[in-house]
């Protein structure tokens, strides 16, 4: 099955990024294709109804994002996976699965094989059609990933480069970023890390990074919907050694554990006497948000008197500026991942540019500084 759109022309600044959608639905296929098609920077230029229908699509037409179903006949999308990204080196493929646990499974082990991303597929017509938030989730995953792969299509046609992975345009004014100083005494009682587009990956190398570690608590607020973060935890606790899972309401936050947010929960951190107790609860979303980094920044800014060490890895968006701030003010330290190996440099260009931050890293040396920071208290 072969379905072609034409191409956008008459238009000037950059070509649209060129999408293949892949499900065996064709309701579903339609519906995700006027999704992307209304954002004038995206066309969907060809559709197929199995992996293998799409494998021979990518050979033949020029593709930047494929958004790919998993459970479809004559070939699903995980046995596809590996063959699309071999047929067009540099494509960018986002997993499109169901809010169930064995979805979120199934796409947690595609980003480990190559996938760039994930996307809840909606279950029915009137999903999409209601559900403003899903199409917004769509097209900046599609947008974020389509910069992607035009910047590494460019820097393997000139040998010897290595361009930076940044979206095509960018949030924050160029020029240097004036870093605060770490306090010569600071002493983290927890980590804190915040992310959004691109951040399953980043997490995943930053655990490994930091390996295990026994006496401070870690908090992980990552924008995802439920069922997807159960996953995540049990993911990042298998990168790390470490005890990991979803925080529950009231339970006592306790040394060498990483608390992830549950998806469609705030989790905050408050003192009870000598103990920091989770609270989840379901306020409105902060920046279209929830789980929200803001929250619990602010939180924890308070619950441990400024003794926070915070990382802000790859996101879209603001968040994570204004509960960054206020862990500042409290006499916090932030560190935020750079530009150059961001997916989309939001996140933590917003705190970097905002002067919040002690330290802006490459995603390979972010895992280094949380370790020798968190060995001053060995020392």
């Amino acid at each position: 099955m072969r379905e072609i759109g034409l191409q956008k022309g008459g238009t000037a600044g950059p070509a649209p990024i060129r999408v293949l959608v892949v499900d065996d639905s064709h309701v579903i296929r339609g519906l995700l294709t006027r999704s992307l098609d209304s954002d004038p920077a995206i066309k969907v230029v060809a559709s197929a109804s199995n992996g293998k229908a799409a494998i021979d699509e990518v050979t033949k037409t020029e593709i930047d994002v494929v958004v790919l179903d998993i459970e479809m006949p004559v070939m699903d999308g995980m046995t596809a996976l590996p063959q699309l990204l071999a047929a067009r080196p540099g494509i960018q493929v986002i997993m499109a699965s169901t809010l169930t646990l064995k979805g979120a499974s199934i796409s947690m082990k595609a980003l480990s094989r190559g996938a760039a991303d994930y996307v809840p597929k909606p279950s029915s017509t009137g999903e999409v059609h209601s559900a403003e938030d899903f199409k917004r989730e769509l097209i900046s995953k599609v947008k974020s990933w389509g910069a992607v792969a035009r910047r590494r299509r460019g820097s393997a046609a000139r040998p010897g480069t290595d361009a930076p992975i940044v979206p095509a345009a960018r949030r924050f004014p160029a020029g240097p970023i004036k870093l605060r100083e770490v306090p010569t005494l600071f002493r983290p009682d927890c980590i804190a890390i915040g992310s959004s587009t691109g951040g399953p990956q980043a997490l995943f190398k930053v655990f490994q990074m930091i390996g295990k570690v026994t006496h401070l608590p870690i908090f992980v607020t990552q924008h995802m919907p439920a069922t997807f973060t159960t996953i995540l935890a049990e993911h990042l606790g298998q990168a790390s050694g470490m005890g990991a899972a979803e925080a529950k309401d009231g339970e006592v936050v306790a040394p060498g554990r990483i608390y992830v947010a549950p998806g469609d929960f705030h989790m905050t951190v408050h003192a009870e006497g000598i103990r920091r107790v989770l609270r989840l609860d379901k306020e409105p979303p902060e920046n279209f948000c929830r789980p929200a980094v803001d929250p619990m920044l602010r939180s924890l800014a308070k619950a441990y008197n400024g003794k926070v060490l915070a990382v802000i890895l790859t996101g879209m968006g603001v968040d994570g500026m204004k509960g960054g701030r206020e862990l500042a003010a409290a006499g916090g330290v932030i560190a935020a991942q750079d530009e150059a190996t961001s997916v989309v440099w939001g996140m933590p260009g917003a705190v970097a540019s905002g002067g919040l931050c002690s330290a802006v890293l490459p995603l390979s040396d972010i895992g280094p500084y949380v370790r020798k920071a968190i060995s001053r208290m060995a020392a």
